[in-house]
């Protein structure tokens, strides 16, 4: 018989009758009224909603709406897109001409053909990035993605832009960055066991107002509040003073942004310089401080790797560094890294840095003690509620196995048939002749987007996109299709380690003519010859449940009993809270027997040093921690020219550009214009007052924006939140 308390049961999902939710990135929101009188508000369960989510409904039938299929004018003349590259230079430049949905999809599905028939499999790139929708069926990249396997394969992006060089490194070092993420220590036993948090770049509640399949239970402010209530201190190593709260006293260490690796060296030369190191941890669980531990006392290049040394890389003062790395190993301490980090030059140097000292204090797998990667990058993080596989649509067998890097769609386009080096191994770069897009703005999120913006316009042949709103990238596209949002459609809200699971309603008819993304590619699979291959001969509806009864299933095995389908959407909510008496799932099995719970590392350990990675031979990245200085930083020559470092945080507002165009957003501009931040020092030097409207430059390009001034920014650094 299974014990009462080992399995929880959830089918006591309750809520109110005929209670109508949705779900979106920044949580659950509930439906009020009908018609014209139709409003959302907060979901009631929630202790710290997001008020992000509340204005969906007046963007949803705002003016940037997509509402009817369109095409752009040249291309439509010509009817099929091998135009002369000074046509495709055109995209984003000349109008569009509506057209009925017969007419788009026949196009868009020759052209598929006509590019596929001539150049193969691999001349198709479809690109999406998942924060199209909080709906596990109406998933723009699960849904792209399975259309274009089942019309024979195409080429796809590896990693995010959010963690590119984390998830390349963390698998070779400790674990994989999904697994860290679900199995990072929870908020409650760091309240009970944690006495100092020290992390670096905040614990920022803007950004963890959102989980990539959707916030259900806002738990990161509270949390924070808890800790320190049962007396953990806090320490910020940070150009921002403002990305945590606490509601008490937090030490703030404004470091120079891009030097973190160095201020960690520190640490880790300062706890070996005095003995400080956990030696039989790093002999039982850890490989490669014998190779570590000659280059933080400078026995190769001359350098030790001492306080001094990093106080002039960061600013920060040497007594405080050595007082910092006493302090860490005189407590039950958490270190902690923000995933801004690692999107810098040399950015997995810092990570890598943060696990080496983790280690050497021989913390990990201790209650409260170790390392966390990303506590406040998302509400999921620190999280303890049930961890299963929730409902998700299988996206089919990949037909080629050609990919690029998320980030590297530029390269791609500018640089067909040419080698690149990917995770230790030799890649060419396909030669793309169309590019669809469902989910996503590669021009919010790329890094140069001049470069981009110039490939895009003269390699495509074809560029399609599914879009809700005009965005940058939908102006830029030669054909573009109207998609329905979250509101228009029903599905289920669900994101790992979230504590509820939500029957999602459609609130409103679609707006325009737009339609759900698999009804799209339905269509189109009917017209390629594959409908049957795509749809399995199922609707929406049926999907979804189907979806939900295999989660069940995963459900179960992880302790949680789901209700029927029809319970579940009666009820509208069920509860994952997770079961009393189950262990924390941890590397406490790791720290208790290495042998018998090792990780999936070369060595079954954590790697200080990789010989996996210094077989690479990267010379920018060496197998072990290390400090790389970055091409651009505040010591550098170009400081002389640009004194400013420029921090591109995300927006409290909106996630990335998401809802710029609504109210929220739109209420924190100034003067309709997106705020940057100077320290007062900095703007007194300049002779700038609140409110003014400055111009912000490099080489690369330039921008307006409105001065906001604060004390809690590091002179020299100017912050302008991304999608300004």
């Amino acid at each position: 018989m299974r014990r009462m308390d080992e399995h929880r049961t959830a089918d006591r999902a309750e809520g109110p009758p005929n209670q109508r939710l949705t779900a979106a990135h920044w949580g659950v929101y509930e439906a009020v009224g009908e018609g014209a009188s139709l409003s959302l508000r907060a979901f009631s369960r929630d202790p710290h909603p997001s008020p992000i989510g509340l204005h969906m409904l007046e963007a949803a039938q705002g003016p940037l709406r997509v509402r009817r299929p369109a095409v752009r004018r040249s291309w439509l003349a010509a009817g099929r897109g091998d135009l002369a590259q000074a046509a495709r230079g055109l995209r984003g430049q000349e109008p569009f001409v509506e057209v009925d949905w017969d007419t788009a999809l026949d196009l868009v599905a020759g052209e598929i053909g006509r590019i596929r028939g001539a150049h193969g499999h691999a001349s198709l790139f479809a690109g999406s990035y998942g924060w199209s929708s909080a709906g596990r069926f109406h998933h723009a990249q699960s849904q792209v993605h399975r259309f274009f396997n089942a019309i024979g394969g195409y080429v796809r992006h590896a990693d995010s832009y959010s963690l590119g060089a984390a998830r390349v490194l963390m698998p070779h070092i400790v674990a994989s960055m999904d697994e860290l993420m679900a199995i990072h220590t929870s908020w409650e036993v760091m309240a009970a066991h944690t006495r100092l948090f020290v992390s670096f770049g905040g614990v920022p509640a803007k950004n963890s107002q959102v989980s990539s399949g959707g916030a259900t239970e806002h738990t990161v402010p509270g949390a924070l509040r808890r800790m320190a209530a049962a007396g953990a201190r806090f320490i910020n190593i940070s150009p921002v003073r403002d990305d945590i709260d606490t509601g008490g006293e937090v030490e703030w260490i404004p470091i120079r942004p891009n030097t973190d690796a160095a201020l960690l060296l520190a640490l880790a030369h300062t706890l070996l310089a005095e003995g400080l190191h956990d030696a039989a941890f790093l002999a039982s669980h850890c490989v490669g401080l014998e190779r570590v531990a000659p280059y933080l006392r400078g026995e190769a290049d001359g350098q030790p790797k001492d306080a001094a040394w990093a106080s002039g890389i960061t600013g920060v003062p040497a007594a405080r560094i050595v007082a910092l790395a006493r302090e860490l190993a005189g407590s039950r301490s958490m270190l902690n890294m923000a995933w801004s980090l690692q999107r810098s030059h040399h950015g997995e140097q810092p990570f890598w840095a943060l696990v080496t000292v983790a280690a050497m204090l021989g913390q990990v797998g201790l209650p409260g003690g170790g390392f966390g990667v990303g506590y406040g990058a998302a509400n999921m993080i620190g999280s303890d509620h049930a961890r299963f596989s929730g409902p998700t649509l299988p996206q089919g067998t990949q037909g080629i196995p050609d990919f690029i890097p998320v980030a590297r769609i530029t390269d791609m386009l500018e640089h067909p048939g040419e080698p690149f080096d990917y995770n230790g191994r030799r890649y060419t770069y396909p030669d793309i002749r169309l590019v669809y897009w469902a989910g996503g703005n590669p021009f919010h999120h790329h890094q140069d987007l001049n470069r981009l913006l110039a490939a895009w316009q003269s390699k495509p042949e074809t560029v399609v996109v599914h879009e809700q709103y005009w965005t940058p990238t939908a102006k830029l596209a030669d054909i573009v299709l109207p998609a329905t949002t979250a509101l228009e459609r029903e599905d289920i809200g669900y994101a790992t380690r979230e504590r509820y699971m939500v029957a999602m309603h459609k609130l409103i008819a679609p707006v325009g003519q737009a339609r759900d993304d698999y009804d799209i590619f339905a269509a189109l699979a009917r017209r390629l010859g594959v409908e049957h291959v795509f749809t399995e001969g199922l609707d929406s509806a049926a999907w979804i449940e189907r979806l939900y009864e295999q989660a069940r299933d995963r459900a179960q095995q992880a302790g949680v009993t789901l209700p029927p389908y029809a319970q579940f959407r009666a009820a509208g909510v069920v509860d994952l809270a997770r079961p009393p008496g189950l262990p924390q799932v941890m590397l406490s099995a790791f720290r208790a027997d290495p042998q018998t719970h090792p990780l999936r590392t070369p060595s079954g350990r954590i790697e200080l040093f990789s010989e996996r990675i210094a077989g690479f031979g990267y010379a920018d990245c060496p197998g072990h921690a290390c400090w790389l200085e970055p091409a651009e930083w505040l010591g550098s020559p170009q400081a002389n020219t640009y004194p400013l470092h420029l921090v591109s945080d995300q927006p409290f507002t909106k996630l990335h550009s998401q809802l710029d165009h609504a109210g929220y957003s739109q209420g924190n501009k100034v003067g309709g214009r997106e705020p940057i931040t100077l320290s007062r020092a900095d703007a007194q030097a300049r002779g700038l007052q609140e409110g003014d409207v400055v111009r912000v430059f490099n080489d690369r390009g330039a921008c307006l924006a409105a001065l906001r001034i604060s004390d809690g920014l590091r002179p020299g650094v100017a912050r302008l939140s991304t999608r300004a």
